[in-house]
């Protein structure tokens, strides 16, 4: 029997959210830190072509093999053009860093019920 790839590729990503809602809360905490630079991680599409996913199928419901490495790129957000970089140096937008918090909310929301569901799916299958 294959494994299934998508509590692999749910996994990865719930790996991924916290990365990234951790640097999302560092950035938050140093909001007043005279020279600090806001950062973010590359976005999840880049992991996945980074750990080479593709959707090649022989199935419309498979998806193909796939190894993940264990690399999230942290790096320097660009400056934010309403903010600029503030007198202190520091270039954190709080709002922009807010609206961050509630797209990880929503994206851990999508995938724990994508997964719930897929899961129940499947104890239903072997129900039977």
């Amino acid at each position: 029997m294959q494994p299934i790839q998508l509590f692999a590729l749910a996994s990865r990503q719930a790996e991924w959210l916290s990365v990234r809602q951790e640097v999302v809360a560092t950035n938050i905490a140093n909001a007043n830190t005279p020279k600090y630079r806001a950062q973010d991680v590359s976005p999840f599409d880049a992991v996945l072509d980074e750990t080479q996913v593709r959707m090649a199928r022989t199935h419309p419901g498979h998806l193909a093999e796939s190894q993940f490495s264990q690399d999230i790129a942290v790096k320097e957000t660009e400056v934010n053009d309403e903010i600029g970089i503030q007198e202190s140096g520091n270039t954190v937008a709080l709002a922009e860093e807010l609206t961050k918090t509630g797209e990880i909310k929503k994206q851990y929301e999508l995938s724990t019920s994508l997964v719930k569901s897929f899961h129940s799916m499947m104890l239903m299958t072997v129900r039977r």
